[in-house]
């Protein structure tokens, strides 16, 4: 196993509805950490498609991955020898519409996949049925999507079955509903470091200008980054201490 891993939060501004523009600003961000050698890269919540998007373009377009693009990203990340951690909606055998996050190897391998539970608020899609860690490099991975950490199930779960850290890809920002020490109070539950990847920009009835992306552990949040701009953010973690070995983020921003 690993002893130090060096990941990269990509803390992107998509734009709902321009999937294309999405995943380009995907591409660039990812190849622009590679440079930088980090183990994984952490995308937010439907990085994809932006949040609002069934609003602007519904849903037809959702298909069963890997679909064309993914399979060309899946290559990519195979060619830059890294692991990625991306927010993207599927569409199952049935028919059903998920929000997802895929994890793909550095051997471009799809390995796992966990849908967002607590999809009250989403309107076009299910929600998930399972909460399973994944085996990555000898470490077991839980993920929780953004709202799926308004209560302890889930990060629960994911302890009970193994869980040494939790990844949190989240397009949540400041406001009415918007987070309120539920990151925090998870990482106290279930004594696991969150890693929140979350996303600047606007939409329709949401603006993630002040959402921040973290890194917490023990109900304290040891780094923080909110930008008006792309940024992709790098850090060192220590995995047999379970700690943070970077002072800072390394910020790049994408212009």
């Amino acid at each position: 196993m690993l002893r130090k891993i060096k990941i990269a939060f990509l803390h992107l501004l998509p734009i709902s509805g321009d999937i294309q523009y999405n995943q380009d600003l995907i591409e660039r961000a990812v190849k622009l950490a590679a440079v930088k050698q980090v183990d994984w890269i952490v995308t937010p919540e439907l990085a994809v498609s932006g949040l609002q998007f069934s609003r602007k373009i519904g849903t037809d377009w959702i298909k069963q991955q890997p679909e064309e693009w993914m399979i060309h990203f899946c290559a990519l990340v195979k060619s830059i020898n890294t692991n990625v951690f991306l927010g993207c909606p599927e569409k199952s055998a049935d028919g059903e519409l998920y929000n997802s996050v895929f994890v793909i190897n550095r051997d471009g391998n799809l390995i796992g996949r966990q849908s967002k539970i607590a999809t009250i608020s989403d309107g076009w899609c299910q929600s998930g049925t399972s909460i399973e860690t994944i085996d990555l490099e000898g470490m077991k991975v839980g993920i929780m999507i953004c709202a799926d950490a308004y209560t302890d199930k889930i990060a629960s779960t994911l302890l009970a079955k193994g869980a040494e850290m939790i990844v949190a890809p989240s397009s949540w920002g400041p406001g009415l509903h918007g987070p309120n020490g539920e990151w925090e109070r998870r990482s106290i539950d279930t004594g696991l470091p969150l890693f929140v990847c979350n996303r600047t920009g606007e939409e329709e009835t949401v603006t993630f200008w002040e959402a921040e992306s973290m890194i917490i552990k023990n109900g304290k949040r040891l780094l923080s980054h909110k930008s008006e701009q792309s940024a992709i953010l790098t850090f060192e973690w220590n995995v047999e201490k379970m700690d943070l070995i970077s002072s800072d983020f390394q910020v790049e921003y994408i212009s």
